[in-house]
């Protein structure tokens, strides 16, 4: 259940942030050396308000297996993590640059839990797991390091799911209802998925979080499982889902 919001103030629980942008993207062609590339990576902004649903937004478009569906309706990404990509001569546009469809104000990787829930203008959305970089960031932006320095930073964005719909839009605040007592930041779930994957602890730890998303659950538990089955320490490193 979701509770009250005064009842997470007096718990010391004060998260908001704001809507700074929408975005969505169709699917078209980027070029990656000598590949070329169907993504629905390049997003632009939406006026006015739109509507949410369970899969999203609608003209949002996901080319691969692993992108959209319920648990990755949205992938929200911090406004403040785009003086950091500029002074490191990347030009990226004004919102949407990680192919993000919220951009958010007030809401960076490290204070944002896995399973928060927050209400955006009159929707409900919950975050389940870190954004995993992958080479279409490099193809974006014509940069090869950039997908490693975006999981490197920290800097990944976050998945949602939609616990209500609604409609949303600009300037809207995002503020938190919900927190799971867990501990487990975005941050610290990010850098178990993406950069220390010999942690099979932190792996369990991650997998012990409810709201975790299906995709990320079904990486890490492939780890534990591996470690269990051959009896491999801890500080063995693990490269099963390396992008």
């Amino acid at each position: 259940m979701v509770r009250d919001g005064r009842e997470l103030l007096n718990a010391g629980w004060q998260l908001s942030g704001e809507l700074v942008a929408v975005s969505i993207g169709a699917a078209s062609v980027l070029a990656h050396g000598s590949r070329r590339l169907e993504t629905a990576f390049v997003k632009s902004q939406v006026p006015g308000r739109v509507q949410l649903s369970v899969s999203g937004i609608a003209g949002d478009e996901h080319v691969y297996e692993d992108h959209g569906g319920p648990d990755m309706a949205l992938l929200a990404y911090s406004a403040e993590h785009y003086a950091f990509w500029r002074a490191q001569g990347v030009a990226v546009p004004d919102a949407g640059a990680m192919a993000e469809n919220l951009t958010v104000a007030g809401l960076v990787e490290t204070d944002v839990w896995l399973g928060d829930v927050f209400a955006v203008g009159t929707a409900v959305v919950q975050v389940t797991q870190p954004r995993s970089p992958c080479y279409k960031i490099a193809a974006r932006y014509g940069r090869k390091d950039l997908p490693v320095l975006v999981q490197d930073t920290g800097f990944t964005g976050y998945l949602l799911r939609v616990l209500r719909e609604g409609d949303i839009g600009a300037g809207d605040a995002v503020t938190l209802l919900d927190r799971q007592d867990h501990g487990v930041s975005v941050a610290a779930a990010g850098r178990v998925l993406n950069v220390d994957r010999n942690d099979v602890e932190g792996a369990r730890r991650v997998l012990a979080v409810d709201a975790l998303g299906s995709s990320a659950r079904r990486k890490l538990q492939a780890r534990v499982d591996s470690a269990e089955r051959v009896g491999l320490d801890t500080d063995r490193l693990f490269l099963d889902d390396v992008s």
